[in-house]
């Protein structure tokens, strides 16, 4: 089979791979539940090529990504479930569904009037699926306003999301500088749970501490998993001038001091401030 810009050839090159006799043995024994961190993983690659603005990468890990979806859309065809093709009709049912404004007769005429717009179909769109599961005879767990986070998302993520959930009753600070209040509580809960030498208190602190810094962010309007990622980013980029310099004398990282280390970081700092 030769490479190709085709769809189809991609399903039927997936296909090929999952067959019980002919196929490749890995493929083959994979189930929904052993390709998920891969899907997730492929996700943050596509990520990380846009953060780095790597065309190339992302191109591939597009690619990867799409590659996730067909897979996954394989192994519900050979349950029965649905094919690739459903998976296609439902998110084109869900755009036109969900842009009445370009496909209907709705207007709106700015982002936040879109996000309204979306958010009262997404109401009509649970309540027709929980309509549609009862009909199948799925038997739905007690209902909660934080329904709909998935648990696998980043926990910084997931905390936004939980506290955006949250806000929609009024269960939120209004300002937040109340949310910095929390924080310097939260940070000398910490503090003391160190004092007392218990693990288990300083990782339910610090868990604390974490969800109020992704709630300041979200007051902020930052989305802190690409706040933290930028910060990631940096770190490496110091790090390897550290590197860098200590090459350049004819020396380690291993034969370097703490103190060498700090200066060469603070050098870093120092030529990144000039460059902007």
């Amino acid at each position: 089979m030769k490479p190709s810009r085709q769809l189809s050839d991609l399903v039927a090159i997936m296909a090929a791979l999952r067959h019980p006799e002919t196929g490749c043995p890995w493929d083959v024994e994979q189930d929904f539940a052993s390709i998920a961190p891969y899907t997730v993983e492929e996700a943050h690659e596509v990520a990380e090529a846009i953060q780095r603005g790597d065309m190339v990468d992302l191109c591939d890990e597009l690619g990867d990504l799409l590659l996730q979806v067909v897979f996954h859309a394989r192994m519900a065809e050979e349950a029965r479930h649905f094919a690739l093709p459903d998976v296609i009709e439902a998110i084109t049912t869900k755009l036109i569904r969900r842009h009445p404004h370009v496909f209907g007769d709705k207007s709106a005429g700015n982002p936040g009037a879109v996000k309204s717009l979306w958010e009262a179909i997404k109401s009509e769109e649970r309540a027709e699926k929980a309509a549609r599961k009862a009909a199948s005879g799925v038997v739905e767990p007690a209902k909660s306003l934080l329904d709909g986070v998935p648990p696998t998302l980043p926990a910084l993520t997931r905390a936004v999301k939980l506290q955006k959930k949250a806000s929609t009753v009024g269960f939120d600070w209004n300002d937040p500088r109340a949310v910095l209040a929390k924080l310097r509580e939260e940070i000398q809960e910490v503090e003391e749970a160190f004092d007392k030498k218990d693990t288990s208190a300083i990782k339910d602190e610090i868990g604390d501490m974490l969800f109020v810094i992704a709630n300041l962010a979200r007051h902020a309007d930052i989305e802190p998993e690409g706040a933290l990622e930028g910060t990631n980013m940096k770190f490496r980029r110091r790090f390897a001038h550290i590197e860098a310099a200590l090459a350049a004398q004819g020396r380690d990282l291993a034969g370097a001091t703490l103190e060498e280390m700090d200066a060469l970081w603070d050098e870093a700092k120092a030529l990144e401030k000039r460059a902007k």
